[in-house]
C-alpha cells in the first residue's frame, strides 16, 4: 500500500505504474473520493462542535429558568443528530471506496525497472553455465520420471485432477534433496527457519498483497474464512504484522513449505509435466531491513545470490532476467527472475523470483521500525524463492541424463541421497 498523502503528491507516477502493470484502477477517482472523505469528515466535525455548544448552552438555560429557549435548542440538537446521521452513513461508504481503490493501486517501480507488456519484454542481465550437449531423441523429465519410477502422473490425475502428480522413489528423495540443500544454503547466510502455517486468514492476504487482486490464484475452504497459501511469504510477512522491530541488522527469515496454486488463467498452458502444477514445495527467504533503498536493493542482490549460488551447485545453466512492467505483480518495486535452460521447452524456464516491494508490504501489514532519529517509519521487506519443486526436477532430470537413459546426480545432491551418483537405467 502507498501513502495517500504520497499519492496526492505522485498522481502521474502512481498512474503510470498502474498502467504498465495493467491494472485497472483511476489514480484521479481514488483521490476525488478521497477528497470527498475529507470533506465530509470536515463536516461533520463542525455539526458535532455546533451540537456540543448547543447541549451545553440547553444545560445553561434549564439552570437559569428558560425552558422554552432550552426546548428550542434540543429540537436544533435533534436536528443536528439527523444530519449527523446521513451524514455518517454517507461517509462510511465514502471511506469504504477510498479503501476499495488504495487496495488495488499498485507499488510504483524502480527506475531501472523495464518497460514492457509480458514476459517477452525482460530484459536478460546475465547467463551462467553452458548449455549441454545431448544424445539425439533425449527423453523430457516425464519419459525419465517413468523410466526411473520417480513419476507418476496418471495416478496422480486419478486422485487429485488436472496438474495432479505423484513422485515415487528416488523421485522424492531429490524433491526433499534440493530443498534441504537450498536450507542449508540460507542458514550459512544466517537466515532464521521458521515452520509457519499454510492455512492464513484473509488479512494475512490483503496485507503481504496477494489479496484483492489475485483471490483467482488462492484455494478458500468451503465455509471456513481461511484460505491455503501460494507461498510462505505470506505467513513470514505476517509473523511481524502490527509489529515494532529492530532492523539495525536485516531479519532474515526462511520457510520450507507445501504450496497450492489453483493456476486459473493458465488452462492449455504446460499441460504435460511438471512445471505448471496446483500442489508443489518451496523453500522461500524474506527479509526485513531499514526502510532504505540503498540497504533493501543491496538485500535484493543478495536473495537473488543465494538463489544463483543453488544453481551453480547444481551445475545446472541458467540466466537472470529484470522483469519489466506488464510481468509485475501489485507488490513490486523491482523483480528478478531466474530461468533454468529446460531441454524438453528448449527453452529458459521460471525457476526463482526475486523481489523488492520497498515499503509496500509493511504499510498493509503495519510492520514499523524506529529510524536514526527514533522516529517510526515502514520496514522495506524482500523475497526470493531459493527453490521450487518439482519443478527444479525438469532441468535436473533433463540435463543430466546419459545416452542410455541414466541419470547424474550432481555431486551437491550427493549427500543427501547416501552418496548416490547415477540412476541407472537398467535399475
Amino acid at each position: 500500500m502507498l501513502d495517500l498523502k504520497w499519492i496526492r503528491e505522485h498522481a502521474e507516477q502512481v498512474q503510470e505504474a498502474a498502467n504498465g502493470k495493467r491494472i485497472d484502477v483511476s489514480v484521479d477517482e481514488l483521490l476525488a473520493r478521497d477528497e470527498e472523505r475529507r470533506a465530509l469528515l470536515q463536516e461533520t466535525e463542525l455539526l458535532r462542535a455546533e451540537r456540543n455548544r448547543h447541549s451545553a448552552k440547553v444545560g445553561q438555560l434549564l439552570r437559569e429558568g428558560m425552558k422554552p429557549e432550552a426546548d428550542a435548542l434540543r429540537k436544533q440538537v435533534l436536528n443536528i443528530n439527523e444530519q449527523l446521521a446521513r451524514l455518517d452513513a454517507t461517509l462510511d461508504q465514502v471511506q469504504l471506496e477510498v479503501k476499495r481503490l488504495l487496495y488495488l493501486i499498485p507499488n510504483v517501480v524502480s527506475p531501472d525497472t523495464p518497460v514492457g507488456n509480458s514476459d517477452l519484454d525482460n530484459v536478460e542481465l546475465r547467463v551462467v553455465g553452458m548449455i549441454p550437449s545431448l544424445p539425439v531423441g533425449f527423453r523430457d523429465h516425464v519419459e525419465l520420471g517413468e523410466l526411473h519410477g520417480l513419476l507418476d502422473i496418471a495416478r496422480g490425475v486419478k486422485m487429485g485432477g488436472a496438474r495432479s502428480y505423484v513422485l515415487k522413489g528416488a523421485g522424492v528423495l531429490l524433491h526433499r534433496a534440493v530443498q534441504q540443500l537450498a536450507m542449508d544454503i540460507l542458514l550459512r547466510h544466517g537466515f532464521t527457519p521458521l515452520e509457519v502455517p499454510l492455512l492464513v486468514r484473509e488479512p494475512a492476504l490483503l496485507n503481504t498483497g496477494f489479496f484483492p487482486l489475485g483471490r483467482d490464484q488462492v484455494y478458500k475452504l468451503e465455509d471456513e474464512e481461511r484460505w491455503l497459501v501460494g507461498t510462505s511469504e505470506v505467513p513470514l510477512v505476517s509473523y511481524y504484522a502490527d509489529e515494532i522491530v529492530d532492523v539495525s541488522e536485516p531479519i532474515k527469515l526462511a520457510a520450507a513449505s507445501t504450496c497450492f496454486r489453483s493456476e486459473v488463467g493458465s488452462s492449455g498452458r504446460d499441460v504435460r509435466g511438471l512445471y505448471r502444477v496446483h500442489q508443489f514445495a518451496k523453500v522461500e527467504q524474506v527479509i526485513l531491513c531499514e526502510p532504505s533503498a540503498d540497504v533493501s536493493e543491496a538485500m535484493l542482490q543478495e536473495i537473488t545470490g543465494h538463489a544463483e549460488e543453488l544453481l551453480q551447485l547444481l551445475e545446472l545453466p541458467y540466466r537472470v532476467v529484470a522483469v519489466c512492467t506488464g510481468d509485475m505483480g501489485q507488490k513490486t518495486y523491482k523483480q528478478y527472475d531466474i530461468e533454468t535452460w529446460m531441454p524438453s521447452r528448449n527453452a529458459y524456464g521460471e525457476t526463482h523470483s526475486s523481489s523488492n516491494l520497498h515499503d509496500f508490504q509493511a504499510r498493509r501489514s503495519n510492520i514499523r521500525c524506529r529510524d536514526a532519529e527514533g522516529k517510526l517509519v515502514y520496514c522495506h521487506t524482500l523475497n526470493n524463492t531459493a527453490v521450487a519443486s518439482p519443478r527444479i526436477l525438469i532441468p535436473l532430470l533433463e540435463n543430466y541424463q546419459l545416452e542410455d537413459g541414466s541419470i547424474r546426480i550432481p555431486a551437491a545432491l550427493q549427500p543427501y541421497l547416501n552418496g548416490l551418483e547415477v540412476l541407472e537405467a537398467s535399475k
